[in-house]
């Protein structure tokens, strides 16, 4: 699927889901979920690597990750979801030039088809110009931007008349410079529909309400499969205390089995 597509569904009105994965089992699940859009989401720095935030992964570690998610599909390659990766913290707020080297080995060297960045301030709008000049898909991303937690918190964004007035221009800057879509996260839910009316591109909500284009929600978190999820995210199965369960039922009944001793008593002489 070609990112351009996402526009063709929303022009539809059909309803775009988005699912993150980060190997090649959660990309199989997804996929047969039947999900329109698996993005690699640097999330995974938390879930997966154990950070408390998403600053720490690497562009490394992001490529790494996206080939694996691309190794799980099955279906042929004009059937498979689209993928996005993100790009991480410090991979394109240092110009242009590192965040087109950066984009473009995502693109080159993994099954990712598009780019997903943070923020619309003049230094990221340049960044996104050059990347799509250069042939590299970009998605938005504007409300809680994670890679800004020093500034923002995890708190609701855009609570304000001035700061929905800012987020709304930021958003059709986005789409005048030619993102592909628009993710909005944790904002009020009127203006992500205000937005979703406004905007040609679609615009995919998480955490802000069910009027959007669109939604993508953390694979792990619907799962049940991290110890506590945000607010908008209840998950579906409680996944986490299921797998706990029957393991701790399998090292139970083994332990529990009577055996004979392996070892030899005082006085026996191996015959090794």
């Amino acid at each position: 699927m070609l990112p351009k597509e996402l526009i063709r569904f929303k022009e539809q009105g059909r309803h775009i889901t988005i699912l993150t994965a980060w190997d090649s089992l959660s990309s199989a699940i997804v996929e047969a979920a039947g999900a329109d859009v698996v993005l690699v989401g640097d999330s995974l720095a938390m879930f997966v690597h154990g950070h408390s935030t998403t600053l720490p992964v690497t562009l490394q570690q992001m490529l790494h990750h996206t080939q694996a998610v691309g190794r799980g599909f099955s279906s042929s390659k004009q059937k498979q979801p689209l993928v996005v990766c993100d790009l991480p913290f410090l991979s394109y707020q240092c110009g242009e030039d590192k965040a087109v080297e950066a984009a473009g080995s995502l693109l080159k060297e993994s099954c990712a088809a598009a780019v997903k960045i943070e923020g619309a301030e003049p230094e990221v709008i340049m960044v996104i110009e050059r990347l799509i000049r250069m042939g590299i898909p970009v998605m938005g991303h504007l409300g809680l931007t994670p890679q800004s937690v020093h500034n923002l918190g995890y708190q609701k964004q855009a609570e304000t008349e001035l700061e929905q007035e800012k987020l709304i221009s930021q958003a059709l800057q986005l789409e005048k410079v030619g993102c592909f879509a628009l993710v909005l996260e944790h904002i009020p839910s009127t203006v992500a529909s205000s937005l979703s009316q406004i905007l040609k591109i679609p615009v995919i909500g998480i955490g802000a309400g069910d009027q959007c284009d669109g939604q993508v929600r953390v694979t792990a978190d619907l799962l049940g499969l991290t110890d506590k999820q945000p607010p908008f995210a209840k998950p579906l199965i409680h996944t986490r205390e299921l797998c706990i369960k029957a393991l701790k039922e399998w090292v139970n009944h083994k332990n529990s089995r009577s055996k004979t001793p392996t070892t030899p008593t005082s006085g026996q002489v191996s015959d090794y």
